[in-house]
């Protein structure tokens, strides 16, 4: 009796929106992350330093600047750090995140 192979399924890391809480794929996201020189956007994704995630669009950044950003990086946020981050937000779509995929 031969075993069946079965196709290797790849994992995907997921990360949780600070802005709306949806769980979503890494690489939807942008990642901040808290260094010693401040709050910086990390388009690579692998800076040092503590980090979190939020989708590209206004309504999500909105939401995490009011609070959730600061207390899910543990700092609070200078103005320069606040003035850094809403002109980032000034280039998003002002569209609602995607609906969350559901895998089984």
């Amino acid at each position: 009796m031969t075993k069946k192979v079965k196709p290797r399924v790849k994992h995907t890391p997921q990360r949780t929106c600070v802005g709306c809480r949806l769980v979503m794929p890494k690489r939807t996201l942008s990642r901040v992350v808290r260094t010693p020189e401040g709050v910086q956007l990390d388009p690579s994704g692998k800076a040092n330093g503590r980090g979190a995630y939020v989708h590209n669009s206004r309504d999500c950044w909105q939401r995490a600047l009011k609070g959730a950003l600061a207390n899910a990086l543990r700092v609070e946020l200078s103005d320069s750090d606040r003035t850094q981050l809403e002109a980032f937000v000034q280039t998003l779509p002002e569209e609602t995140p995607p609906a969350p995929v559901v895998s089984a």
